[in-house]
């Protein structure tokens, strides 16, 4: 079966030039066709008044002798008036009986009756070649009902096949000349107007759920302020429930530290105390049980936290030294890694950061917290810091059975864990680490160590100047 195309999406720029470029498409030929008939005609009517001076010329050379009609032109003259560099002139002069007084005899037979004072331009063809012709009858006889003498000049169309090219090249010239700049501004000022919906839709785009600020209406165009005001209605309701749900999630985790803490303390205990061998298990199950829940709480709280600083801004920006950091963090960390059989380090050179040092030392926490709970008995952790290549880096590696490459992209979820994970981890500690390092502007990598083998867990971010 043949999958259907999706239908175009409609734009607004194509519908905009769209009605704008095809009246133009339209107005331009007949723009062009105008400058063409306001160019062609001046032209051809002096062409036509150049044949009627002619004309008039060989009016002035009648004369009237005994009632008799004649045309004293002499040879020369003659030649005078057929002169022309571009085409051929001839002409006829005829006396009111249609006799020939001069000229071409076959121009006198293409002459139309005319009275006295009437003028004539046609064009035809004489001996095989296309004419214009100028036909004028005068008033040649003393009776005034006589019939008039005939004067015809004509005249090839060279030189009018030459004003009408040029007046054809001027109107295709006009019409390039304005087409192309009422096009190019009409394309500017699409683009133009289209620019303050452009800064919106980019400003639409950058948002994130951690970060959904509104759209400024201010420079969008009055048209298209109801569609941001909609939008930014949204988004403050989307802040809104994400709002209340990291409220919620937090009330809750810290209700529920209380009783877990309770708990985990009477849990202890119990274990603690002499208590009957069958017992052992139950207890030690509810130990574990309580450790679980309380560290559950606590990343709840930490993942609200961070949610929180992201969406409100509200995280606390400091020049800190992420190795003081991690040292800070020693005295926490060496002991529960000594409980596990683990041999804990820190290599830490000087990287300076902007942050929030509670938020980073709840990633570093957390990313101790992994290390510990999966590397396993007799594994050596290591806590780096160090600067390189404008960035700072802190990294928590271990030479331990380590995670598939397969696995890496998964685990930054939430609730995930990889498939060969032991302990009492609740999938939460690496989607944390991934929140604050957004938050942070920072990236997360997962890979094996040094050698190839274990888990290394490096934060990459923008490095400051110490001082």
């Amino acid at each position: 079966m043949i999958a259907r195309r999706a239908p175009a999406q409609p734009s607004l720029q194509r519908t905009l030039l769209v009605w704008l470029l095809l009246p133009l498409l339209a107005l331009i030929p007949l723009a062009a066709a105008l400058i063409y008939l306001l160019a062609l005609r001046p032209a051809l009517d002096g062409l036509d008044r150049a044949l009627t001076d002619t004309t008039v010329a060989l009016a002035e050379v009648l004369e009237r002798r005994d009632g008799q009609v004649t045309l004293p032109l002499s040879e020369q003259t003659a030649r005078a008036l057929r002169a022309d560099a571009v085409d051929r002139v001839d002409f006829a002069v005829g006396d009111p009986h249609g006799r020939l007084l001069g000229g071409d005899p076959a121009l006198l037979a293409l002459a139309p009756r005319l009275a006295a004072g009437q003028w004539r331009f046609f064009e035809t063809t004489l001996q095989q070649r296309p004419v214009r012709i100028a036909a004028h009858a005068v008033a040649c006889a003393e009776a005034p009902d006589a019939a008039p003498c005939s004067i015809l000049v004509a005249e090839t169309l060279g030189k009018r096949a030459a004003a009408a090219r040029a007046a054809l090249l001027a109107a295709l010239l006009g019409a390039v000349a304005l087409a192309l700049p009422m096009a190019g501004l009409a394309l500017l000022a699409v683009r133009y107007g289209m620019r303050p919906l452009r800064r919106a839709a980019a400003a639409v785009a950058a948002l994130t759920p951690d970060r959904l600020e509104p759209v400024d209406a201010r420079q969008v165009p009055r048209e298209a302020q109801s569609f941001v005001v909609a939008l930014n209605d949204l988004l403050r309701r989307l802040r809104e429930a994400a709002a209340a749900q990291r409220t919620f999630i937090a009330d809750a985790a810290h209700q529920l530290r209380t009783p877990l803490a309770v708990l985990r303390v009477d849990a202890a205990q119990a274990l603690a105390q002499p208590h009957p061998p069958e017992l052992q298990p139950v207890l030690s199950r509810l130990h574990a049980a309580a450790e679980r829940g309380a560290r559950l709480a606590q990343q709840l709280l930490a993942l609200a936290r961070a949610e929180g600083a992201a969406l409100d801004g509200a995280w606390r920006a400091q020049h800190l030294d992420l190795a003081r950091l991690a040292a800070e963090a020693a005295d926490r960390w060496l002991q529960p890694s000594l409980q596990a059989g683990q041999d804990l380090g820190f290599d830490l050179q000087p990287a300076w950061v902007t942050g929030d040092p509670l938020l980073l030392a709840e990633l570093l926490g957390n990313l101790l917290h992994n290390a510990i709970e999966h590397a396993g008995r007799g594994a050596r952790i290591t806590v780096r810091t160090r600067t390189r290549d404008a960035r700072a880096e802190l990294c928590v590696e271990d030479d331990g059975p380590g995670i598939a490459p397969d696995e890496h992209a998964r685990l930054w979820q939430r609730f995930q864990r990889g498939r060969a994970a032991a302990g009492t981890g609740s999938g939460l500690g690496l989607a944390i680490v991934r929140d604050i390092a957004s938050l942070h502007g920072a990236e997360a990598l997962l890979a094996a160590d040094a050698q190839g083998v274990g888990l290394c867990v490096c934060i990459r971010l923008p490095a400051a100047s110490s001082n």
